[in-house]
């Protein structure tokens, strides 16, 4: 009987301080805008940083030295962070690997590539200055080597050094042993992102092996050129493409297990029984309607709707785009899963619909 009475007390006492008399005192969303606009590093959703250092790498590449707040989980290297910045208003979300390895002074470090029409990058580059604040989320990814004896092989183009760039500094700092080979691609020196410390790191540790591919003067990289590295343990950091050539030439010397693959770029495409039927979807929470294709992802339908919902890296790595389905099928375009139950997770940017959907936006 007494529990029953607590129980009825406190769902009561809940909906008073859920009830709209309070508000704005009792608005969570309110509280965080005021914070924010009093000092944006009081964020309690999210970990701002402040950038401390903005280094030009190249041309048309900048790393950005930050400094998060204590409440920073810290993170590991060869993981990734979600950035989020406003453009004219509206809230955008890219996926940046971290290119440095955890320090004890707990700074961070990501390095951006400006790309052509790429609206988050062309922004950082132009606005961000030292002394700003960039809001970030928690780390995630686990694109590191495996611990053992075995020696390494890394493998990266363009800005896909970035995440190997942090692991580079984590094995160095740790003074780790093994034959450790780092191969590059870029098209001319003036690309080559980090060359003055992968020299210095080449020529003061023995067991570092630096190998740089120069595209404009070489040619496209031949992963061929790998088949004497098939005992290493891989890493590879690049185009789609190129992570595709290097995961069918492990696969055909039967060493598939020994690589692990990221992709900066690239659409992911359906996997088998694209179809190009139109099938409803309906948002609970706005309750808006809009028609996907199943040869279309249901990000790109809801944006081609005029919806908003959050995202970032567009490739199923952030999950910044994750969302409940309430019902309905869909299909991951990259695993090839299919999602039937009811209020199952899925990633909009790589998923299509099968049915009719009801999803939680």
């Amino acid at each position: 009987m007494t529990t029953s009475l607590n129980q009825h007390l406190w769902l009561g006492l809940s909906r008073v301080l859920r009830s709209h008399w309070l508000h704005p005192l009792n608005d969570a969303d309110a509280w965080e805008r005021l914070r924010v606009w009093m000092n944006p590093m009081w964020s309690r959703r999210d970990y701002p940083a402040r950038v401390l250092d903005i280094i030009d790498e190249t041309p048309d590449t900048r790393s950005f030295v930050l400094k998060p707040t204590a409440r920073w989980p810290g993170h590991r290297a060869g993981q990734h962070v979600v950035v989020q910045v406003e453009i004219n208003g509206r809230r955008v979300h890219r996926s940046f690997s971290l290119s440095s390895a955890p320090t004890p002074d707990r700074r961070l470090r990501i390095t951006v590539k400006r790309q052509p029409g790429a609206r988050v990058s062309g922004w950082l580059h132009e606005h961000v200055r030292i002394g700003d604040v960039l809001r970030l989320s928690a780390p995630t990814g686990r694109f590191a080597p495996a611990e053992g004896a075995a020696p390494l092989l890394l493998l990266s183009a363009g800005s896909g050094i970035t995440p190997l760039m942090a692991v580079v500094e984590e094995l160095h700092r740790r003074g780790d042993p093994r034959a450790i080979v780092f191969v590059h691609c870029c098209r001319t020196p003036t690309d080559f992102i980090f060359a003055d410390r992968l020299r210095v790191l080449a020529a003061e540790w023995p067991n570092f092996e630096l190998r740089v591919h120069y595209s404009a003067s070489a040619g496209r990289f031949d992963v061929r050129q790998l088949s004497v590295l098939l005992h290493c343990q891989t890493l590879v950091c690049g185009p789609r493409a190129l992570t595709q050539n290097v995961e069918t030439l492990f696969l055909a010397a039967g060493v598939k297990d020994q690589v692990r693959s990221e992709s900066y770029s690239g659409r992911v495409l359906p996997q088998g029984d694209a179809t190009q039927e139109s099938f409803g979807v309906h948002c609970s929470d706005t309750e808006q309607v809009f028609t996907a294709r199943g040869d279309t992802s249901l990000l790109e339908a809801a944006e081609a709707a005029g919806l908003k919902p959050a995202h970032g890296c567009r490739i199923g790595i952030c999950k910044t785009c994750q969302c409940t389905k309430r019902s309905g099928t869909a299909l991951n375009l990259r695993t090839g899963e299919i999602s039937s139950e009811p209020n199952e997770l899925i990633q909009l940017c790589i998923s299509v619909a099968r049915s009719p959907l009801e999803l939680a936006l």
